[in-house]
């Protein structure tokens, strides 16, 4: 990994605290955004809570549960609380800036991930790549069913709950700002 690529890791964290700052300074929400922008969002989290708890950090090519249908079931469901934020803001400023962030940070995460799992799993990866799509997923499993089953200690030990307590936090605000800017 470049030193450019390195600080652009590093920093991603950092830049979407300040990004959601912004965006709700930028959210006009209503109590339907919120509901609907929520709705979104649970899909999204029930999506990444799957996928967390097949995932085995590097162990193995997680190729089982949401990954027998698209090789990023945690950045999909990222999409989908992404658009659930977009919604429950009710700004098409939020929805630009949160659209260009996406955009720029998540097919480079997806380039370097997919480099490091054939780096580490060779020719297993390469067969599961050609199998599997990126990102959209089919609807039918291409997986092969192979590799672990769904873990709630996985979960757990992926930390996938702080995604939905900070999506809960992001809720929470945009709904005292539809109150306050009443």
């Amino acid at each position: 990994m470049s030193v450019r690529e390195l600080r652009w890791v590093r920093w991603r964290a950092r830049l979407g605290f300040l990004l959601a700052a912004i965006c709700l300074w930028l959210a006009r929400p209503a109590p339907r955004s919120i509901l609907a922008g929520a709705a979104i969002a649970l899909a999204g989290l029930a999506i990444r809570a799957a996928a967390a708890g097949y995932l085995r950090k590097g162990e193995a090519v997680a190729m089982s549960g949401p990954y027998a249908r698209t090789r990023n079931p945690l950045y999909l469901g990222s999409a989908l609380l992404a658009l659930g934020f977009v919604a429950a803001s009710r700004s098409w400023a939020v929805a630009v800036l949160v659209a260009a962030y996406y955009l720029a940070l998540y097919p480079f995460l997806m380039r370097r991930e997919e480099a490091e799992l054939r780096r580490r799993f060779g020719n297993l990866f390469d067969e599961y790549a050609t199998r599997v799509p990126l990102f959209w997923p089919r609807l039918r499993s291409q997986g092969g069913g192979r590799g672990a089953r769904f873990s709630w200690a996985q979960y757990a030990h992926n930390r996938e709950y702080q995604v939905a307590m900070g999506m809960a936090a992001l809720l929470a605000a945009l709904w005292a700002l539809s109150i306050w800017r009443k």
